[in-house]
């Protein structure tokens, strides 16, 4: 297997720079992400494939009603949401626009701080992205930012939960609204997030779409979630998820009468959730409030053992509201004893994964060559690219492999 040598060592976990001393060889590699995967989620997914139905049927349906009940269990209210369950957020995000109508001609407003998912959807639409700049304490997008971007050809913004802290949604929606624009909620990273006190799904966008991937709070492997509350583009985004089918396989071959006629209403998309995902989905959201829990209390440790430092520390939700921890983001201020690059190395060589979210998207050649962007327009997002690395955040570590970590940073930066 090639490795990389050097700051892209950081890239590849199972490489280590050979520059640095070498860790013990008896110290297990820390993942920067690792699943937690049960017995009981196993048996959910043995069940799926020894029933015959495989691909979206049962469980997708029951994944979708279960996520509802979900949103709603902390007493927020969900009458009229529809779940969605789709085969990536991605997906879910592309639906969302595509229901709304968004088209060429159109902009949409998002942060440039966020992978590159969020914004590339639009331009799958022919529509154009206005990227702006996040506020330095949330690193969510600067509502003010927002504000300043709108033009004539605005139709939508598109917030992003950075990291699992809610961006500032009372201020984005009360924008949205004097403006008449739409509001689709990037919350990939924001199970179980909450903002005023309302659980992130349950606001008052035009829709939220959620991630299942592998290194979230709960899993899927791959999927989705898109959550609406506008009947039309629940419906518009059941159909065009499958093909453009005016009825999905699930109802045609389930159906007690003769039932194989269907039409293609429109040129629609292959993102269904299989029932082997949901299968797993169905399992880990019975654990979604334990995992949260468990991820807010290695933040917690994270925050207590990394006091004094020459760090920022990642910013915390406000007083009453729930942070999801879906990455702890830690930043170097410049009295720090090593940069970014080196800190990161330095971590690989004590076999401890890391990594950076995200290279801005003003920094990657298509989003910047397209719209002639550079880093001097984004200030607030370059800054904090520059100085910032993840830690690793699971469930199912230890105390002590938390410790590990910060005493392998406190003797790199002291």
């Amino acid at each position: 297997m090639e490795c990389f040598a050097g700051p892209l060592a950081a890239q590849d976990p199972f490489c280590m720079n050979p520059a640095d001393p070498p860790a013990p060889p008896t110290l297990p590699f820390l993942p920067f992400a690792l699943p937690e995967i049960g017995e009981d989620d196993i048996a959910e997914v043995v069940d799926t494939l020894r029933s015959g139905w495989i691909t979206t049927g049962p469980k997708a349906k029951r994944f979708e009603a279960d996520f509802k009940a979900w949103l709603g269990d902390a007493g927020d209210n969900t009458d009229g949401l529809h779940c969605i369950a789709v085969n990536s957020a991605t997906a879910g995000l592309h639906l969302a626009l595509e229901a709304l109508g968004i088209g060429p001609g159109d902009e949409v407003i998002t942060t440039t701080h966020t992978f590159t998912a969020t914004a590339e959807v639009v331009r799958y639409l022919g529509a154009d992205v206005r990227l702006v700049d996040i506020d330095p304490a949330t690193l969510n997008i600067d509502p003010a930012a927002i504000e300043a971007a709108i033009t004539p050809r605005t139709k939508a913004i598109m917030p992003v939960h950075y990291a699992g802290l809610a961006a500032d949604m009372p201020q984005v929606l009360a924008i949205a609204q004097r403006h008449g624009l739409k509001v689709v909620e990037d919350a990939a990273h924001a199970l179980p997030t909450t903002s005023a006190g309302r659980r992130v799904g349950t606001l008052d966008s035009d829709a939220t779409v959620f991630s299942f991937y592998a290194n979230k709070t709960i899993t899927t492997g791959e999927g989705g979630m898109l959550v609406t509350r506008n009947a039309a583009l629940a419906k518009r985004a059941q159909v065009m998820r499958l093909h453009g089918m005016s009825r999905d396989a699930f109802d045609r071959f389930t159906a007690t009468v003769p039932s194989w006629y269907y039409e293609i209403v429109a040129p629609g998309f292959k993102y269904n959730l299989t029932d082997i995902a949901a299968a797993l989905g169905l399992g880990q959201l019975k654990k979604a409030h334990r995992f949260g829990q468990r991820r807010a209390q290695i933040a917690a440790l994270y925050n207590q053992a990394l006091q004094g430092l020459p760090v920022i520390l990642p910013p915390d939700s406000l007083p009453g509201d729930l942070h999801s921890w879906h990455l702890y983001v830690l930043r170097l201020l410049p009295q720090a004893a090593m940069g970014r690059n080196a800190l990161i190395e330095h971590l690989f060589a004590q076999r401890i994964g890391c990594s950076v979210h995200y290279t801005p998207l003003h920094l990657h050649p298509y989003w910047r060559d397209r719209y002639g962007l550079s880093p001097t327009q984004f200030p607030q997002s370059q800054q904090a690219f520059d100085a910032m690395l993840s830690l690793p955040i699971y469930t199912s570590m230890t105390d002590d492999d938390v410790l590990r970590v910060c005493e392998a940073i406190k003797t790199a930066l002291r």
